[in-house]
C-alpha cells in the first residue's frame, strides 16, 4: 500500500485573533485608546468604507503569522465596517491601514516602538501618531516620497486623512473634529445627551402649561358670550 502525504506547506495557515497581550497597561491608557476610537467612529458613522479597529491584530501578508502587529487604534479607508477576528490585508483587497495611533504606557520600550515603526512604515501606513499622556508628548510622522518622515510641527496640525485637529493643550492632548468640535469621552457625551434630553422635557411641559392656560382662556372667553376664534 502507497501513502501519500501532503506537502507541509499545503496545510493551512492559522492567524490567531489575539496576541496574548493586554488591550492596554493601565487606565489612562485604556481611556484615550477608547476615547480616540470612539470618536472616530462617531466621526465617520455615516461612512459604511471605513473601517476602525482598536487593538486588533494586522496580519500584511498572507503566509506568515508572525508577522502582524496591533496598533492601539487604527483607520482603513476603503473597507467596510463590521466585525473581523483580525484584519487579513489580503483579504481586504489588500489594503493597510492608512492611519495608526500609538498610546504609550511605562511598559513601552525602545525596542518595541521601533519595531513599530519599521512595521509601520514597510506595510504602507500614511499616518502614525504617538501620544505619551504621562507626558502629553506627541509625535506624528507622515508618508513622504514612500517613506514615513517626522512631522515637525504637530501643534495644531490636521490629520490629511482624517481631518481632525491636535492641539497639545494643557494638562493633555486636545483632539478636534473638522467642524472644531472638541473630541469627548463616553462620559461627558452621556452628559451632554442627558442635559439635552432635560431641555426638551422642559420645553414639552412649557408648551403643554401654554397650551392649557390657553385652553382655559378660551372657555372663560366663551362664558362670557365672547368667540375667542373673532379676537
Amino acid at each position: 500500500m502507497i501513502y501519500q502525504f501532503k506537502n507541509s506547506q499545503e496545510f493551512e495557515i492559522t492567524y490567531p485573533d489575539s496576541d496574548g497581550k493586554p488591550m492596554s497597561d493601565n487606565t489612562i491608557q485604556f481611556r484615550w485608546i477608547t476615547m480616540i476610537k470612539s470618536n472616530l467612529d462617531w466621526l465617520f458613522a455615516n461612512n459604511d468604507n471605513v473601517f476602525i479597529a482598536g487593538d486588533l491584530l494586522w496580519y500584511p501578508l498572507e503566509g506568515s503569522n508572525k508577522l502582524r502587529q496591533a496598533p492601539d487604534v487604527m483607520i482603513v479607508f476603503g473597507r467596510p465596517k463590521g466585525d473581523r477576528g483580525s484584519y487579513q490585508q489580503w483579504k481586504e483587497k489588500n489594503i493597510a491601514p492608512q492611519v495608526v495611533f500609538e498610546i504609550l504606557s511605562p511598559g513601552n520600550t525602545q525596542t518595541e516602538m521601533t519595531r513599530k515603526l519599521l512595521f509601520y512604515d514597510r506595510y504602507g501606513v500614511e499616518e502614525y501618531y504617538i501620544y505619551d499622556p504621562d507626558k502629553n508628548d506627541l509625535n506624528g510622522l507622515q508618508r513622504i516620497d514612500n517613506r514615513l518622515e517626522t512631522i515637525e510641527n504637530i501643534d495644531n496640525w490636521i490629520s490629511p486623512r482624517l481631518g481632525i485637529r491636535f492641539e497639545i493643550g494643557s494638562p493633555e492632548l486636545c483632539l478636534y473634529y473638522p467642524d472644531d468640535q472638541p473630541f469627548q469621552s463616553y462620559v461627558e457625551i452621556a452628559q451632554r445627551l442627558q442635559e439635552s434630553e432635560a431641555k426638551l422635557i422642559k420645553e414639552h411641559f412649557r408648551v403643554q402649561e401654554e397650551h392649557e392656560r390657553a385652553e382655559k382662556l378660551a372657555a372663560k372667553l366663551r362664558e362670557l358670550g365672547i368667540n375667542p376664534d373673532d379676537i
